[in-house]
C-alpha cells in the first residue's frame, strides 16, 4: 500500500485528559520524548508519507508550533465546529487536501512502527483496509467489526459483544475510489444536518449497500493503544518504554 498521503484527525479536545489538555489538543499530549501526533508524523514520514493532512479544531495553534519540523509536507484543514460535530465531519473537511489514496489515523493512537510496515507490505484491491485487533478483550464502548474471513461486514459501537469479531484501532487505508465514496457520503449526511456520525458509521452504511469493499488487516499481535484516559496514557508510555 502507498502511504504517500496521510490524514490525521486531531480536532478534538480530549476532555478526559484535563487538566493536561486545558492548553493543548489531545494529540499533543506527550508519550515519552515525543507527542502522540509528532511521533505519528515521524513514523508516517519514514514509511513514505509526502503529505500530512491535519484535521484540526481545538488549539490548532499548538499543532502548528509542535509540527513545524514537518512544515514542508503539512496541510491543515480546520473544523470550526469541532466541539459540536463528530469525526466524520473533520474527515470530510480534509477533501481539498486529498488527491487519490490515503491512510487515515485518529490523532490519539500510539503504535509500534511495524504496524505501518505491515500496511505498506499489504497488496489488496479493496476500497478500504481496516486495521483491527481480534485478540484484545472487547468492551461495549469499543468500535467493533463483524467479519467474514477478512471481509468486513459491519462496523459499529452498537454491535453486540457476542457478535463482534474484532475492534478497529483507528487506522485505515482508503483507495482513491474508496475515499471519494466515503467523503461524498459524509457530505450528503452533513447537507441533511446529520453531523453526529462517526466515520465508521459511514463505512458501515456503504458496506451494507454493497458500494464499498472493506477488508480487515489483523494487527493484534503488535503493540498499540488509543489514548482517551489517564490509564490509557500510562499504558501508551509503558509501551514506548518497552521498546514499541
Amino acid at each position: 500500500m502507498n502511504l504517500e498521503t496521510a490524514v490525521i484527525l486531531a480536532a478534538g479536545v480530549g476532555s478526559r485528559l484535563r487538566p493536561i489538555t486545558d492548553d493543548r489538543p489531545k494529540a499533543l499530549v506527550s508519550v515519552g520524548a515525543e507527542t502522540i501526533v509528532g511521533r505519528a508524523c515521524r513514523l508516517l514520514s519514514s514509511h513514505g508519507a509526502q503529505k500530512l493532512v491535519l484535521a484540526t479544531g481545538y488549539r490548532e495553534d499548538g499543532l502548528r508550533r509542535e509540527l513545524a519540523a514537518f512544515a514542508d509536507r503539512l496541510e491543515f484543514c480546520r473544523n470550526e465546529r469541532f466541539d459540536s460535530t463528530q469525526n466524520s465531519v473533520s474527515l470530510a473537511l480534509c477533501r481539498p487536501a486529498i488527491d487519490g489514496a490515503f491512510v487515515k489515523l485518529d490523532g490519539d493512537v500510539v503504535f509500534e512502527p511495524a504496524l505501518l510496515s505491515r500496511l505498506v507490505a499489504l497488496e489488496s484491491d479493496a476500497d478500504l483496509v481496516v486495521l483491527v485487533d481480534s485478540k484484545r478483550p472487547r468492551d461495549a464502548e469499543a468500535m467493533k467489526v463483524r467479519l467474514d474471513g477478512a471481509r468486513v461486514l459491519e462496523f459499529g459501537k452498537g454491535i453486540p459483544l457476542a457478535s463482534a469479531d474484532a475492534e478497529t484501532i483507528g487506522v485505515e487505508w482508503l483507495s482513491a475510489r474508496g475515499g471519494e465514496l466515503v467523503l461524498a457520503a459524509i457530505d450528503a449526511h452533513v447537507a441533511r444536518g446529520e453531523v453526529g456520525l462517526y466515520y465508521e458509521d459511514v463505512y458501515s452504511e456503504l458496506v451494507a449497500r454493497g458500494a464499498l469493499r472493506a477488508v480487515a488487516l489483523e494487527v493484534g499481535d503488535l503493540k498499540w493503544t488509543e489514548v482517551d484516559t489517564f490509564e490509557d496514557l500510562e499504558h501508551a508510555r509503558a509501551l514506548l518504554a518497552s521498546g514499541a
